[in-house]
């Protein structure tokens, strides 16, 4: 990985690979507990996945924009792309296979499309704003967000009327919204793309700190500050602004954040100080290219899923007499996630081995 920060590629991977596994359960009927998002408010271990990510992105976001600081404009111009062209991949994945999807119906909001813009606003932040001041401008990020939430969306903070949702359904109208929840409601909305730029930052952040302190005061201060933004986390959540992924909360975003610099400071201890690497050779294959195997896996999902086989879907077939019948309900559920990581994991070492790294 040359002279990559292996800790960061690695950590990239991790949520990657989880993100895979709890995306693709052979029965959603049958889900292991943690493997499963909170229904609103609160936190499972899944719910740290998307979060993790997006810190992964303001910790490498620091390391490519030392490339730029003495020319803005080029910075500028390559997020704006590199932003966009995430978005555009997104808008892709949700229409595919086109053939069979009505563009008047499709889900505009997405992973990626969450990625791509608040990537495309931290971007255009961290350079409008120096990195002392950026703790304040996070800050400011959080506290107006449910100050937002609270005023202009008379203080509902439910699933049918919170502010999120209200705008969305303003914006785009039910067919262009997720509606896995039972109701047109998108956790990727618009409105709360806003504290997820504030994840990126806090992520931006450790990684000025990795870049500019020795390392065992890197560390430390990962571990201090991602206790203390933990509990600042919890209080605000018993403070009636709960910790809630849908609406990617504010106290959410210093719960998953400070989790996200414990675990880092964890990686970058055992792997990039003491060099004790090898157990993590797999995440590293999913963490240099992880736009491409998050969009295989998508693709294989849908295909899984449309073709069929005596009136049912192959992915059900499968998972119905072949999985569940050797494993059982809920292990044969997750073994079948684990078929789909094992082809995924088989892709990514094939990009690996052919050194190969999918950007845009």
């Amino acid at each position: 990985m040359g002279q990559r920060v292996l800790s960061i590629d690695i950590m990239r991977g991790m949520t990657i690979f989880f993100m895979i596994l709890v995306n693709n359960p052979g029965s959603w009927s049958h889900v292991y507990a943690p493997l499963l998002h909170a229904k609103w408010d609160g936190c499972t271990p899944t719910d740290l996945v998307f979060p993790f990510f997006m810190f992964i992105v303001g910790t490498s976001m620091a390391i490519s924009f030392e490339k730029f600081t003495d020319n803005h404009k080029s910075w500028i111009q390559k997020s704006v792309k590199r932003g966009l062209l995430i978005i555009l991949v997104g808008l892709l994945l949700n229409w595919f296979p086109f053939y069979n999807k009505n563009i008047a119906e499709l889900r505009l909001y997405g992973v990626l499309q969450r990625i791509g813009l608040a990537y495309l606003v931290a971007s255009v932040l961290v350079t409008w704003c120096k990195p002392k001041y950026i703790f304040g401008l996070i800050a400011i990020i959080l506290v107006s967000y449910p100050l937002i939430l609270l005023s202009l969306g008379n203080s509902d903070l439910t699933l049918e009327g919170n502010l999120v949702r209200k705008i969305d359904l303003f914006l785009l109208g039910e067919n262009h919204i997720y509606k896995g929840y039972g109701l047109p409601f998108d956790p990727e909305g618009l409105l709360s793309t806003l504290p997820s730029v504030g994840t990126i930052l806090l992520g931006f952040m450790a990684g000025i700190w990795m870049k500019t302190q020795k390392r065992e005061r890197f560390i430390y201060d990962l571990l201090v500050y991602g206790l203390g933004i933990i509990l600042v986390g919890i209080l605000w959540h018993e403070w009636n602004i709960p910790i809630n992924k849908p609406i990617w909360s504010s106290s959410y975003v210093l719960y998953a954040g400070g989790w996200a610099m414990i675990f880092w400071a964890f990686l970058y201890y055992i792997i990039d100080m003491l060099h004790f690497k090898k157990w993590a050779q797999l995440f590293g294959w999913f963490g240099v290219n992880p736009l491409a195997c998050f969009v295989l896996s998508g693709i294989t999902a849908k295909l899984l899923m449309l073709i069929e086989v005596d009136d049912r879907s192959l992915s059900g077939l499968l998972y119905a007499d072949f999985f569940q019948l050797f494993f059982g309900d809920y292990f044969g559920s997750f073994m079948y996630a684990v078929a789909n990581i094992i082809f995924i994991s088989i892709f990514a070492y094939y990009l690996h081995k052919r050194n190969i790294i999918i950007k845009l």
